[in-house]
């Protein structure tokens, strides 16, 4: 979801340095946000910055303050309506409350029969769980899946579960600038 169908990284970013300095950690910068952190689940990431995951529960919880940066890729609409008739689930670390925010939010919950956080499963991305859970859930074998992503934890994810990976511009089985390049991969 983030950062392939909705670009959330400005909002978990604000959201995680107003939660540092709300318990007077050192705020971090964007580029360290991305370069470390980004596409990674919330409480790995506090525990590779030794902090207490209190602060993780509080980041969750003024999330909803920051949903405002969100903004909806231009594509993601359209994509969305070419593969309905494909059976599509969200796999995100993003924790389930925030994710259901965000989908009404640009109302494309109705684009995906299953959505799966980090709230559903032991282990969050880049371990498969959360992939072979979905593919579980919605009848389907990991090899006749394809999971697009825009993290090396997304693509790991998948080549642990046994998908094909596109890459929204990060190297995978395919890469593609934007979500609606997967269209010239999938037969319609």
């Amino acid at each position: 979801m983030d950062g392939v169908l909705v670009d959330s990284l400005d909002a978990w970013w604000s959201s995680l340095n107003s939660s540092l300095e709300t318990f007077e950690y050192e705020p971090i910068s964007r580029e360290e946000f991305i370069k470390k952190y980004w596409g990674h689940d919330l409480f790995d990431n506090l525990k590779t910055m030794k902090i207490p995951l209190k602060v993780g529960k509080f980041c969750n919880n003024v999330y909803g303050e920051h949903v405002n940066q969100i903004k909806i890729y231009p594509e993601t609409k359209d994509t969305l309506q070419k593969l309905v008739n494909y059976k599509k689930s969200i796999l995100t670390n993003t924790p389930k409350d925030c994710t259901v925010q965000i989908l009404k939010k640009f109302d494309i919950d109705r684009y995906f029969e299953l959505v799966l956080t980090s709230d559903d499963v032991s282990v969050a991305k880049p371990d498969p769980e959360i992939v072979l859970k979905s593919c579980k859930l919605l009848n389907v074998k990991p090899k006749d899946v394809v999971l697009v992503g825009d993290t090396d934890s997304d693509v790991k994810a998948g080549k642990a579960a046994g998908c094909t990976v596109i890459g929204i511009n990060v190297k995978a089985d395919y890469t593609v600038k934007d979500v609606s390049g997967i269209l010239s991969l999938i037969s319609l």
